[in-house]
């Protein structure tokens, strides 16, 4: 950063941080044994949340100039937010972090190459659904069309960094374009009606994870709800407020909450738990805008994940059934820290009957997913993924459940890695679910 990039950043820290919300961490040291980077760091201060906090407190007092240091270690959190539910204070570090990662954004000059691509996600990509369609599209015709089989025969994917040439291994076979297109704005309740609820398709989760999003959505019909399905809406966000590009999360959350607010439903329904945790945080992204600050209130006080509807319908009382299997489940950081949310998939999952549950250890504990953290922080996510896939080898588990995509594909990362995609699976929680139901109906009719 230049000298008058960190100038700029220092007026914005005391302008823009909320300083009440710095003096709040009383240094107590709660948050060190929950916090993934530091306890994989051997107990550094300056990478646990209290230390975080305390260097944008120096900055904010003109005690320490805003440096590279300072940018790497913010942007080497994995914004898991585990340090939120222990503090004594309540302190909402969440906040704090994305705050401080724009302010830096905002006044840092990227190369030409690094500005060109965070155009095309942030501008150009993200925003609209119809790009990202046809992008999915494009994977779809890689798949099908035999060159995914010939790029791995010729193994010309050996020329990609070890994670990302692995990650293609664990992509999902994704939809085609028509069936991605023909999404439904309304679905009736089959069986008696209860609730009438909307649904958040979100932008991967209705094209790369489709199926999924179908499977959510058929629960919602068992467990009798009406189901409204806006065709304007638009990402979360989150990829945007995690990166700094707070303005742009901003004109979403803006947009979401148009296509929501007029809709005469009991919830609005998440399946993915970041997209979740993001829209239940639009009234702190919008409280400085009179014109959207309640709105954005009422918009939150909906937000439901899925696995939370299902149980307050008692979802987990219906017959429910599995060949035999060992399954653990794997928290979505942001599910359970910012939406509250961790006894009602667990209640779930153990009412299948065939299947035993086993917890796993620090199964709370951040995978190394977090965003695209894992591609941008490779060398760190792959030691929090080595760590996980060692917690879930206790539980001797053949099935990892998940709320979240990112979290998906992580742990389809690791049994890729450890070559064990022939004994284990990892698969989101409505996908097995909806597994369930139709497993035990096959079994009525034996």
């Amino acid at each position: 950063m230049t000298a008058l990039n960190k100038q700029k950043i220092q007026e914005d820290f005391k302008a823009r941080m909320d300083e009440d919300e710095l003096l709040n961490c009383m240094r107590c040291g709660f948050c060190l044994p929950t916090c993934p980077t530091y306890i994989q760091s051997g107990s550094q201060e300056a990478h646990s949340p209290r230390g975080r906090i305390a260097l944008m407190k120096a900055v904010v007092d003109g005690l320490i100039e805003p440096d590279e240091d300072i940018e790497n270690t913010l942007n080497t959190c994995l914004g898991c937010r585990a340090c939120e539910p222990v503090c004594p204070s309540g302190v909402k570090y969440g906040h704090l972090l994305e705050e401080a990662r724009d302010i830096i954004n905002q006044h840092k000059k990227h190369s030409v190459p690094v500005k060109a691509v965070r155009k095309i996600i942030f501008e150009d990509l993200f925003p609209y659904q119809n790009r990202m369609r046809a992008l999915t599209a494009l994977l779809g015709l890689y798949q099908r069309s035999g060159i995914q089989a010939l790029a791995r025969k010729t193994k010309i994917m050996s020329l990609l960094p070890d994670t990302l040439a692995t990650m293609e291994k664990v992509l999902p076979a994704v939809p085609t374009m028509k069936e991605m297109k023909e999404r439904p704005d309304f679905l009736p309740a089959i069986t008696p009606l209860r609730k009438r609820v909307a649904f958040f398709s979100g932008c991967l989760m209705d094209t790369m994870f489709l199926k999924t999003n179908d499977a959510t959505m058929k629960l919602l019909q068992l467990a009798g709800c009406d189901i409204i399905i806006p065709q304007n809406q638009n990402c979360c966000g989150a990829l945007h407020g995690h990166a700094g590009e707070k303005n742009g999360a901003k004109e979403l959350a803006k947009n979401n909450i148009r296509a929501f607010e007029n809709l005469n439903v009991d919830y609005i329904i998440t399946n993915a738990g970041g997209c979740g945790a993001f829209l239940v945080d639009y009234d702190h992204l919008l409280k400085d805008d009179p014109e959207w600050t309640e709105r954005a209130k009422r918009f939150t006080a909906k937000i439901k994940d899925i696995s939370a509807i299902l149980v307050e319908l008692d979802f987990h009382k219906q017959d429910l059934r599995l060949p035999p299997q060992i399954i653990t489940y794997q928290d979505s950081c942001h599910l359970r820290n910012v939406q509250k949310t961790s006894v009602q998939p667990r209640l779930l999952l153990k009412a299948i009957k065939g299947v035993t549950y086993r917890e796993m250890k620090d199964a709370d504990r951040c995978c190394g997913s977090a965003g695209i953290y894992n591609i941008v922080h490779s060398e760190l996510s792959m030691q929090f993924l080595d760590y996980k896939m060692k917690r879930i080898h206790e539980t001797n588990a053949t099935t990892i459940v998940t709320a979240n995509p990112g979290c998906l594909l992580q742990m389809q990362l690791g049994i890729e890695r450890e070559k064990l995609s022939n004994k284990m699976r990892g698969i989101h929680i409505v996908d097995l679910l909806l597994e369930a139901v139709k497993y035990a109906k096959t079994e009525v009719k034996q």
